[in-house]
């Protein structure tokens, strides 16, 4: 399969749909209350009764908005907007009314698709106000709703058999066309909209398909949770079907490690948090160990290390590998299904010290870099050479160049075609088709790419000098007392933390107190923080501190906490 030659998605899906069994299980929902099973004959189907459907009530490039929780109907319903020649416009399910509203006036959709009644109730009044929404699809049936003949359930579009005529072509719609607009996060600001191209994905795809190729030896199964609202998940999607695997949907988050555990997946993707959770989890039970199974375990993570850097065995050494690989690998692995070839990281940066020990003990974790307006990734770390204080080197295709400043910019087909309806924004990071990233790295020797700071989040102190908060984030929730923190203090004479400590732990001030002791050894004298301030609330999504793919918004922390951290400076 040559990923260069397809016009669009939609040839893609069709094409594999054609070479699969189609009664050979694709699409699985793992929600016990909704058990969802769709076959490879069905997903296609469906896809063109709901295509047939929404091409009556759109034309070509109209906008449709997709608001779901992560399930079959989803993938189905992306791939049917796209083969009716419009755009999906996918959104998160944890926006609240008043954002719904904004996306809603910036993209103007003319059908509106949302999985259940509670996401529909979100959306109601907005639906009723706005004139250019002709249609409301439910993926459950909603009983009470009255939109003068707008409304449609799923259920009904695909209860009929489908007809010859029913299979619609996509033929207007080529690489260069728009597939989907998917805004960002909105860690600063408004959320945009960016712009991605069939093609730019599909160039995405011949890079993920390289990462994958020596992960598979048989169908491969996937397990996913991200939100597909977010540019890594939705990409992923579609180098599901590139390799034909069979996709499970998680329940919800609280149940990751029990779907893990029942859908044994070969590949899983996630964001950092996911991995610092697993790392402190895995960590702390690991610390309780005695006597044997301890050194049994440090032999193992130490041993792990050395193979992870290449660096040369003795005989001794590689039998003692061989022999914790049965007895601590083998186990970890079971743990998570027994077949999970590697964990691929994207959405942020994967601190080294937990890359190199989920590595170490036997999970392989792949550091990808990527942004929404690269749909998405620009590069990843191979499975035969991990390094993970790098992001790999750049997909093929992918021009990747380090500006004078130390900006990283990309070129390429994968490249966003630019933000919706804003030029001001998009002419700002757009320069002689190079992307402007935000982000500061360097490329070394062998082609490798490291992030070294991001541009928008760096602190100026009040003597001019730049600070990355992030460094110092990702050693504070490294220790097992904290679950979150922020580093404050642009514009200030010295830093200070708002941390989140572990509920578990007892007399938590003197605790953190030697933690950030601990840490200010190893910072320069800009970098230390002075002070710090307990606080009982998580970040979370629910109250708007974090992004759906658990990125603190900085911005929101500092407006909700401003009075407490300004206090640090006035005394």
């Amino acid at each position: 399969m040559n990923l260069s030659e397809f016009n669009n998605l939609t040839e893609l899906f069709f094409y594999q749909a054609e070479k699969q069994n189609p009664q050979n299980a694709f699409l699985e929902w793992l929600n016990p209350q909704n058990k969802k099973k769709f076959t490879w004959g069905e997903t296609s189907s469906n896809v063109y009764k709901l295509a047939k459907t929404l091409k009556e009530n759109i034309a070509d490039g109209d906008r449709c908005l997709l608001v779901s929780e992560n399930r079959p109907e989803w993938l189905i319903s992306d791939i049917a907007v796209m083969l009716a020649g419009g755009i999906t416009v996918p959104a998160y399910t944890t926006y609240t009314e008043k954002d719904y509203k904004y996306l809603i006036e910036n993209c103007q959709p003319s059908i509106i698709i949302v999985s259940n009644e509670e996401m529909h109730d979100k959306l109601k009044n907005i639906i009723k106000e706005k004139l250019f929404i002709r249609k409301i699809i439910t993926f459950e049936k909603i009983k009470k709703i009255d939109y003068n003949n707008k409304y449609l359930d799923f259920s009904s579009i695909i209860k009929n058999d489908l007809q010859e005529n029913d299979k619609i072509k996509n033929i207007n719609s080529k690489r260069n066309s728009c597939a989907c607009i998917i805004y960002t996060s909105g860690t600063a600001g408004n959320p945009k909209g960016v712009i991605l191209s069939h093609g730019g994905i599909l160039n995405n795809l011949e890079g993920a398909c390289k990462i994958l190729k020596p992960l598979i030896d048989k169908r491969p199964i996937f397990l996913t949770w991200l939100p597909l609202s977010h540019s890594y998940e939705h990409t992923v999607q579609f180098a599901q079907i590139a390799v034909g695997a069979k996709v499970f949907y998680a329940e919800k988050i609280e149940k990751l490690l029990d779907n893990i555990s029942e859908a044994k997946p070969t590949i899983m993707t996630a964001v950092p948090r996911f991995y610092q959770n697993l790392y402190n989890k895995i960590n702390m039970n690991m610390k309780k160990a005695k006597g044997f199974k301890a050194k049994l375990i440090k032999t193992t993570i130490d041993l792990g290390r050395k193979e992870l850097l290449k660096q040369k065995m003795n005989f001794l050494e590689k039998l003692k590998n061989s022999i914790v690989n049965t007895l601590v690998r083998k186990k970890i692995k079971k743990q998570f299904g027994g077949n999970l070839k590697a964990f691929v990281s994207g959405g942020g940066a994967l601190d080294k010290e937990i890359g190199e020990f989920l590595n170490a003990i036997g999970l392989p974790t792949l550091q990808g870099y990527g942004l929404t307006e690269t749909s998405p990734v620009v590069s990843c770390n191979p499975i035969h050479k991990i390094r993970v204080e790098t992001v790999g080197p750049p997909f093929k295709g992918n021009q990747v160049k380090i500006a004078k400043d130390g900006e990283i910019l990309v070129k390429g087909e994968n490249v966003m075609l630019g933000y919706w309806n804003n030029k001001e924004d998009t002419n700002k990071v757009l320069k002689d088709g190079w992307l402007h990233t935000g982000d500061i790295g360097e490329i070394d020797s062998d082609g490798y790419l490291k992030i070294t700071d991001r541009k928008k989040d760096i602190i100026v102190s009040a003597g001019g000098d730049n600070i990355s908060p992030a460094k110092i984030e990702n050693q504070l929730i490294n220790s097992e007392a904290i679950d979150q923190c922020m580093v404050y203090g642009d514009g200030k004479n010295y830093l200070i933390a708002l941390i989140v400590p572990n509920k578990d732990f007892k007399e938590q001030n003197e605790k953190i107190n030697e933690i950030v002791d601990e840490i200010n050894k190893n910072l320069t004298l800009v970098e230390k923080i002075k002070k710090f301030h307990l606080i009982e609330e998580n970040f979370s999504i629910e109250n708007g501190l974090l992004t759906p793919t658990m990125k603190v918004k900085r911005n929101k922390v500092i407006v909700k906490y401003k009075n407490i951290l300004e206090k640090f400076y006035n005394k």
